[in-house]
């Protein structure tokens, strides 16, 4: 399953993914390219989700979990014994469905990864949360209010603050899990937006439920059925021209 875009980043060679005996992701291979939106679409509990959780190991902490096969970020084997999580999570950040800030400022929000990394001087972390802040569309909104509870935010603020915090520790991939579904439209429009202008900067992952959210903003789109990847082409290729007729029949509101 190649793409035809950049250069591949993330590399997945026959996935196969167990929840005690539950065969959750079917023999899963596909090239992930850098620097690019790709979309994971498919009904709900065909897996999108658990692929995206298996590129930041985040499915480790769910008890009778198996794994085989391969998925290397940047040429390294991440599965290695090797690997280091913590670290592997700070090169692949994620934002969840629901906006999870800290119950601390929204400065502290923001610098608490750099500060867990080693970085402490306040000029260093002064910049690095301006950077961070300005790069998820929301220092204007906040620079006068730094202090602040970011509890404080709307949900969509909340959201961005949360892209904020996963990029102020220098990430190369950022996870979206549903990362607009409990957004209302307006603050879904500015998280899209935002998605676009970060993909000069990083290789976006999304889960979406939203076709026409994968239509708008993704570059690559991935279609999942039952644990398997039944189609990965470009976007706006696999849209207007399927190859595959259950993929079809789920974008056109045929199931699903």
């Amino acid at each position: 399953m190649q793409t035809t875009a950049a250069q591949t980043l993330i590399d997945i060679r026959k996935l196969n993914l167990y929840y005690g005996n539950f065969h959750a992701l079917k023999s899963v291979t596909m090239d992930i390219p850098e620097k690019a939106i790709t979309a994971f679409i498919g009904p709900s509990g065909c897996g999108k989700s658990t692929l995206l959780r298996t590129l930041n190991r985040m499915n480790d902490m769910i008890p009778g979990t198996r794994i085989d096969g391969t998925i290397t970020i940047g040429g390294a084997d991440i599965y290695s014994k090797e690997v280091d999580v913590e670290t592997l999570r700070k090169k692949v950040g994620m934002v969840f469905q629901q906006p999870n800030p800290f119950p601390k400022s929204i400065y502290d929000n923001v610098a608490y990864g750099p500060r867990l990394h080693g970085t402490h001087s306040k000029s260093k972390l002064d910049e690095l949360v301006e950077t961070s802040l300005r790069q998820a569309a929301l220092w204007d909104e906040v620079k006068d209010h730094l202090k602040r509870s970011a509890l404080s935010l709307s949900g969509g603020q909340q959201q961005r603050l949360c892209i904020a915090r996963a990029i102020a520790v220098g990430p190369d991939v950022l996870l979206m899990d549903e990362a607009t579904s409990a957004l209302d439209p307006i603050s879904t429009l500015k998280i899209e937006e935002l998605a676009q202008e970060l993909k000069d900067k990083y290789t976006i992952v999304m889960v979406t439920h939203n076709m026409h959210q994968a239509a708008r903003v993704s570059n690559q789109t991935v279609f999942f059925l039952n644990g398997e990847v039944v189609e990965f082409s470009d976007t706006e290729k696999l849209f207007s021209n399927p190859r595959d007729q259950r993929t079809e029949d789920y974008i056109s509101g045929r199931f699903g």
